[in-house]
Parts: C-alpha cells; sequence; structure tokens
C-alpha cells in the first residue's frame, strides 16, 4: 500500500486514468446506443431524413442523459465527502487525542514501527490536521473534492464523440451500403475503445476488444431485424 508521502502524485496519476476511463467508456456508450438507432430504423425504412432525424434524437437525448445521470451521481458523492469532513473536524476539535492515536494505528497498520508511527501522526497532525486525517481514514483529499460539473461535461463530450461515430458513416454513404458502413465503422471505434480501456486496465486486449465488438455487433444485428419487422408490419 502507498505511504503518505507519496499519497498526492499517484493520486493524481489516478484521478485522470479514472477520468480517461470515464471517457472512453462515455464513448463506448455513443458508439453502441446510436448505432442500435440508426441501423434500427434504416432496417424499418430508407428514408434518410427518418434515420439522421432518430440518430440525431439518440444522440442528444443520450448525451444529456449521461451528463446529467453523471452530475447527480458526482453530486451525491460530493456531498458525502463534505459531510464526512465536516465530522472529521469536529472530531478533530472535540477528540484530538483520540484522533491522532487513530492516525497512528493507521500507519502502524501499514508497517510502520509504534513509536515512528505516533512521531508520524503528531508531525502531519501539526502541519495540517484535516489533511492528514481525511486522506488516511476517508481516502479524500479535502483541496480537490469530486467536480459534478466536470464529470457532466466530460461524459456529455465523450457521447457525443462516439454517437457521431456511427451517425456520419451511416449519413456520408449509399442507401446500398450504409448499414454495412455504419457497422464497419462501429467495429472500428469499438475496437480502439476496447483496446484503450484494456490498457487502462491492464486487463487482456484481445478479451476486451472481442466482449466491446461481440456486444456492439449483437446490438445493431438485433435492432436491424426489430426494425426490419416493424417496417415491414407497418408498411
Amino acid at each position: 500500500m502507498e505511504s503518505h508521502f507519496s499519497h498526492e502524485p499517484h493520486d493524481d496519476v489516478g484521478g485522470k486514468l479514472n477520468w480517461l476511463r470515464a471517457g472512453v467508456l462515455g464513448a463506448n456508450d455513443g458508439i453502441v446506443s446510436v448505432a442500435g438507432i440508426v441501423v434500427g430504423v434504416a432496417g424499418a425504412t430508407t428514408s434518410s431524413t427518418t434515420i439522421l432525424t432518430a440518430g440525431i434524437a439518440g444522440l442528444v437525448a443520450g448525451a444529456f442523459s449521461m451528463a446529467g445521470g453523471e452530475y447527480v451521481s458526482v453530486s451525491t458523492q460530493r456531498d458525502t465527502e463534505r459531510a464526512l469532513l465536516r465530522l472529521e473536524k469536529h472530531e478533530l476539535k472535540t477528540m484530538p487525542e483520540a484522533e491522532e492515536r487513530e492516525l497512528a494505528g493507521i500507519y502502524e497498520e501499514k508497517g510502520l514501527s509504534k513509536e515512528l508511527a505516533a512521531q508520524v501522526a503528531r508531525e502531519l497532525t501539526q502541519k495540517d490536521a484535516l489533511q492528514a486525517h481525511a486522506e488516511a481514514e476517508l481516502g479524500i483529499d479535502p483541496d480537490n473534492l469530486t467536480s459534478p460539473w466536470q464529470a457532466a461535461w466530460a461524459s456529455l463530450l465523450a457521447f457525443t464523440v462516439g454517437a457521431l461515430l456511427p451517425l456520419l458513416s451511416i449519413a456520408w454513404t449509399a442507401v446500398s451500403v450504409r448499414v454495412w458502413a455504419c457497422a464497419l465503422a462501429v467495429v472500428v471505434g469499438l475496437t480502439l475503445t476496447g483496446f484503450v480501456s484494456a490498457r487502462l486496465g491492464n486487463a487482456q486486449v484481445g478479451r476486451a476488444i472481442t466482449r466491446n465488438v461481440g456486444v456492439g455487433a449483437l446490438t445493431m444485428l438485433v435492432t436491424y431485424f426489430v426494425g426490419v419487422l416493424f417496417g415491414t408490419t407497418v408498411g
């Protein structure tokens, strides 16, 4: 487990990786969701206007849904972090000795001797009590709380970028090949997001790509035949 002294730089790198991973997953959702919509509608009609309208509506709805979900989720997380910090401030004010012993115990569990743990806890508490206790006990950096607006914008942009891939590929190709062109673009996009997500998570690249592409292909296949069935029934 990382020591307190190297926590800040590793925490910064970890935070950036988390945002990058969230962006990749958002783009992946955009690709699969909008591909399913446009391919499904293409199975029901040859009208380019109808297909594009459905795709754009899906892009906008999906992007705002992702952004809203992230905003609510991260806002709840931020509220929880603030509540924990208020409680920690209260405990530091009303029972400082007990809190310092608790901090020392944390460092003992990490492998420091009892004497050294007590010294570290005392010096860190004297420097910035809330910072030291919040990071060690709660895993929270009081100066770097999660941002709901940042999360919302990142999700909105990531979903939009991913969604544009199937939307543009089906819009810019001839009617006779546009479903196949969309499918090819989606496979390329999902291969890329699968590769990046696997590398970020230290997982097997081949398995991640296969899983990613498989889900996207199944989505397009099912929605296409649903569109064909619906179009035939209505027609």
